[in-house]
């Protein structure tokens, strides 16, 4: 058994294999995962979490690189967590940090971690909170979390990240129809990506028009943040410092009324709610229900022989003892 009070007591203290081993714990989901976490939970909640969401060939991991680079530069401690495909073979990263920033594998200011989803939706693996948790534990200034671009339904970062920025290019098919498929809720900051493309000044004016018509139902105050529009081009580096400085202006726009402690209150009343369902399902497994019980239960209830809003309340008294 790992000895977690003195891995976290490594990895608040710089100790890049501490770091290492308490994320693979935390992203197994081993058994010594819920006493690490507590033993890194009051050293978080300092960092400015950044998501970096959009589809598949964006160029997310190229800002990423970027951004990452941008903040070392400035003396900042930087972590990555680019959320990757899971392989068919190996249930692992389909890409891996193994090719993310290779130049910058040396530095212990900036610590990159891949996670598979494995099989996880919304865009981020499951313990992809978790890993962020002890990463920030670690004394990092910055969490960049890189969603993993199955498409435009990656409403999971919104709760995670402080700052979600959307990604997007030009010439990546009907871009107005990307827009109404529920990114322009999640966007704190456009980012139009591979900017010297034709159609990126088309994006722009989409993007304005579709913030035009929302705008119209909503009295303009100081509390409503458009989300503004930075263009970039990945592979030259042009518009990061633009990008970085929105970045900045969101966080001091956070940082004023209690805006981001309010953000972070319905994050975690979500999250413990979510805790509170994992943690039952796992009592009810340790109470006697078993995966064949439930398969029996589905394979009932589907040929109406069982009525499933009378069986659940049945299973819980059953568990958990009457009230």
């Amino acid at each position: 058994m790992t000895d977690v009070n003195d891995l976290a007591t490594r990895l608040r203290a710089g100790d890049i294999r501490a770091l290492a081993r308490a994320v693979s714990l935390v992203e197994s989901a081993a058994p010594e995962a819920p006493a690490l976490l507590s033993a890194c939970f009051p050293h978080t909640g300092g960092a400015l979490r950044v998501g970096i969401t959009g589809a598949p060939g964006a160029g997310k991991s190229t800002l990423v690189d970027h951004l990452a680079h941008a903040w070392r530069t400035s003396g900042s401690r930087v972590g990555v967590i680019a959320v990757d495909p899971s392989s068919p073979f190996t249930g692992g990263a389909l890409l891996g940090d193994r090719i993310r920033m290779r130049e910058r594998a040396t530095d212990d200011g900036l610590y990159v971690r891949s996670m598979a989803t494995r099989g996880s939706l919304g865009g981020l693996a499951g313990t992809t909170a978790d890993v962020a948790q002890v990463i920030e534990a670690s004394g990092r200034d910055v969490v960049l979390i890189e969603t993993v671009g199955v498409g435009q339904d990656e409403v999971e970062i919104v709760r995670l990240a402080d700052v979600t920025v959307v990604v997007l290019v030009p010439g990546m098919g009907d871009d107005v129809q990307s827009l109404k498929a529920g990114i322009m809720e999640i966007a704190d900051i456009f980012a139009i990506n591979k900017a010297d493309r034709d159609g990126a000044d088309r994006v722009e004016k989409e993007i304005r028009a579709v913030q035009s018509l929302a705008s119209s139902h909503h009295a303009k105050t100081a509390d409503v943040w458009i989300a503004p529009i930075v263009k970039t081009i990945g592979t030259t580096g042009e518009g990061i410092d633009a990008l970085l400085a929105t970045i900045e202006k969101r966080r001091q726009w956070l940082a004023s009324d209690d805006r981001i402690q309010a953000r972070r209150r319905a994050y975690w009343r979500d999250r413990i709610e979510a805790m509170l369902r994992q943690s039952l399902l796992a009592e009810a497994r340790a109470h006697g229900l078993t995966e064949a019980e439930l398969q029996s239960h589905a394979q009932q209830v589907a040929s109406g022989a069982e009525d499933p809003y009378q069986l659940v309340p049945a299973l819980v008294a059953r568990l958990f003892g009457e009230k």
